[in-house]
């Protein structure tokens, strides 16, 4: 029974609804499995089973009447602690909000909850979201079930170690440089960066916000196919919100994909990339090919993303902590403050060029995509790290600029504002997965699932990590 907790979201679903289990008995093996690994991985770091079960045994009431069940009803979930949680501690990896319970839920988290899911508690994020290091001065650290001594990512860390490991059927959580992408690559599993307005994004203190969005961890493609039909969908408060129904995502993900154009980049047109990770990737290529994708290699011209994501990063840094770390500079770490104090800085002219700039690469980026549908690039440039470093200082001998120029693979088609996702496409000789990220064309999510999936397809189950 207790393998039940490592099969796909859509088969425990399928197991519920065929009353072959209940609601409270899955959510006890899950917490059975928490309390098995997660003393030692640090994933979910507030846990609520008293709710849990409240939720489930409502779970099981409405299984037991039947009629047109939501779509998540009786999977156990965890929310990033990035997102609010009504009755739940939300601390967003700060010591400023280490008692804070807000009285309201981030729409991600209502939607999940409306949808059926059973909210076991909260994953572990860097402060802020800020970093792809999973690490807080509330929780401490995260570590990568590969490795005990090596970081899962982040900032969407804690998401992805629970998934992983079987605490959780599915996982919220966001992404802005590579929130989603980098802990998929880092443990194996599967993170999707919708496209902005998706899922919408609120609260928002900005609601026309483009960069960071909010979207799913799971096992499989077909996971977040699920989490995306229960999920997505407009919302008025928010008008970037993409109109089309959250039922596209409920329609097969089984295509045909032969003769159709998808570009292939080891490192972006110039980016630096660790070897173990081109040469752990090159088998991809010929399951493209198996699948009947004609690849071919070829990069967009990314010039002006570095830019345009350096101050757009500061601008919003600026926004949300010029304030705060005024009166508590003591309890935000350096590279907030770093970040913040670039903001401040930031001239209305050099926000206008970096706009500037950002239309020209993603006007660029759109025509290489009209010829080329897709694009298949490395992930993450490195593989996981020691938890005791906080960022990479370099890559393949070229010094890095700042703390998140290492995952400019990620950043560059966020700047973009493209559909993405990381697919486990393979293993190190040392046993260290490595993910393959496809990029789609202006709001072609379902696509991206779609080739996503044939890929997982085609490669073959990736095993699991051990617990």
């Amino acid at each position: 029974m207790t393998d039940i907790v490592d099969l796909r979201a859509v088969d425990q679903a399928a197991m519920l609804r065929r009353r072959e289990i209940s609601a409270v008995e899955l959510l006890d093996l899950h917490l059975a499995r928490i309390d098995e690994v997660n003393d030692d991985l640090n994933a979910i770091v507030t846990l609520v089973p008293e709710v849990a079960h409240e939720m489930a045994q409502a779970a099981d009431e409405r299984l037991a009447r039947g009629g047109d069940i939501p779509l998540l009803t009786g999977l156990p979930v965890a929310h990033k602690d990035l997102h609010e949680t009504k009755g739940i501690r939300t601390t967003f990896g700060s010591p400023v909000y280490a008692d804070h319970v807000p009285t309201r839920n981030t729409l991600i988290v209502e939607r999940m909850q409306q949808a059926g899911a059973v909210t076991v508690g909260k994953t572990n994020t860097p402060q802020h979201g800020a970093g792809s290091q999973t690490f807080n001065e509330v929780f401490g650290v995260t570590r990568n079930p590969w490795d005990r001594n090596l970081t899962p990512g982040g900032s969407s860390g804690g998401a992805a170690v629970a998934v992983a490991t079987g605490m959780v059927a599915l996982a919220d959580g966001s992404d802005y440089g590579a929130s989603l992408r980098n802990p998929a690559s880092f443990t194996s599993t599967v993170g999707f960066r919708p496209s902005p307005g998706r899922i919408p994004t609120w609260p928002s203190r900005d609601a026309w916000w483009t960069h960071s969005v909010h979207g799913p961890m799971a096992r499989s493609v077909e996971d977040v196919a699920l989490f995306m039909a229960a999920c997505a969908g407009p919302d008025e408060r928010i008008p970037i919100s993409i109109e089309e129904s959250e039922s596209v995502f409920a329609t097969p993900l089984a295509a045909d994909w032969t003769g159709v154009p998808i570009a292939w980049s080891d490192d972006l047109g110039g980016l630096p990339i660790e070897p173990t990770v081109t040469e752990a990737l090159q088998p991809a290529r010929d399951v493209l090919r198996s699948i009947g994708f004609d690849v071919r290699d070829a990069s967009p011209d990314f010039r002006g993303a570095e830019e345009a994501f350096k101050v757009f990063r500061g601008y919003y840094y600026a926004k949300e902590f010029g304030d705060v770390i005024d009166r508590h500079p003591e309890h935000y770490k350096d590279t907030i403050r770093w970040n913040t104090e670039y903001g401040l800085t930031l001239t209305a002219a050099d926000i206008g060029k970096a706009a500037n700039a950002k239309t020209r690469l993603r006007q660029r980026v759109m025509a290489f995509l009209d010829e080329h549908r897709f694009l298949a690039i490395p992930t993450s440039a490195v593989l996981p790290f020691p938890i005791d470093q906080e960022y990479p200082t370099e890559i393949n001998g070229v010094a890095m600029e700042n703390y998140t120029s290492w995952f400019a693979t990620c950043y560059y088609i966020s700047e973009c504002e493209l559909p993405a996702i990381s697919v486990p496409a393979g293993f190190t000789p040392d046993g260290l997965p490595v993910g393959l990220q496809i990029v789609g064309r202006h709001h072609a999510d379902v696509d991206v699932l779609r080739a996503a999936f044939a890929f997982q397809q085609a490669r073959g189950a990736c095993r699991r990590v051990g617990v």
